[in-house]
């Protein structure tokens, strides 16, 4: 089983870009997608030409912005919609897909914004998120994938020291929020698998920044420790374009 997270900043805009292509050539079993800025018939509209998939997307009630979306072969048992908190669920952050064997959440995690004036809202939502997965994890094992809008460690990004505690995604308060959910045993399975390994997943507009790969590895797959075993494969498809983020994904052993 292939599980392929995105965030294609903007759903319509990428449909210009390739987008069925792509995934037509990922074949993916469950695609999760981030920042999807439409409301649920634009998506439909946007992704009918691909066969195959049960849809279930969470907009924002501000349209044109953030939204998530889960595009599943197999039906799932059950579909929830946000975290729970009102203070949160407005922006269609969180969609979670439940299946016999784990929880498939996706996620496009608040970013802390020009001079960090989001980032007291961002630290709050880092805090109510895990314990929102936390909570899953009490039923079954859990997999959250998507734009977490952090890069945890140095190597997860090609300037790290002009960046610390300067620009949004590499604050210590950031890090330090992503670091709570890995000492609460959610692993982040491409660096548990490939600890040295430079690969980004979001480059800026600016400065021709993808050709010269100054990027940022900001898209994760967060998994249950209990389901790491299970994951065949982790990887990041940074050749895939249409975004200005890459996709990445995993497989799961049959």
């Amino acid at each position: 089983m292939k599980i392929i997270s995105w965030n294609v900043n903007g759903i319509r805009a990428i449909q210009k870009k390739g987008f069925k292509e792509s995934v037509c050539k990922m074949q993916p079993d469950m695609l999760c997608l981030q920042e999807t800025r439409a409301q649920p018939d634009q998506i439909a509209a946007a992704v009918e030409s691909l066969n195959g998939y049960h849809l279930y997307s969470n907009p924002a009630s501000k349209k044109g912005y953030s939204g998530t979306a889960i595009l599943s072969k197999a039906e799932p048992i059950n579909v929830g919609y946000g975290i729970g908190t009102e203070e949160h669920d407005s922006e269609g952050r969180v969609l979670t897909a439940e299946f016999e064997d784990f929880f498939l959440v996706t996620v496009y995690v608040p970013n802390s914004g020009n001079e960090l004036a989001r980032l007291d809202y961002r630290s709050q939502w880092d805090v109510d998120f895990l314990a929102y997965l936390k909570n899953l994890e009490n039923k079954k094992p859990v997999i959250a994938c998507g734009d977490f809008n952090v890069a945890h460690q140095e190597i997860d990004l090609a300037r790290p020291k002009p960046n610390y505690n300067k620009t949004a995604g590499y604050t210590q308060m950031e890090i330090d929020g992503f670091s709570r959910f890995i000492e609460s045993g959610l692993f982040d399975i491409f660096r548990q698998r490939h600890p040295d390994t430079v690969a980004y997943s979001w480059w800026s507009f600016r400065a021709n920044a993808r050709a010269r790969n100054i990027g940022w590895r900001i898209d994760y797959f967060m998994v249950s420790e209990m389901l790491s075993e299970s994951i065949a494969d982790t990887f990041i498809l940074d050749t895939v374009m249409g975004s200005d983020h890459c996709p990445v994904g995993i497989e799961l052993k049959p």
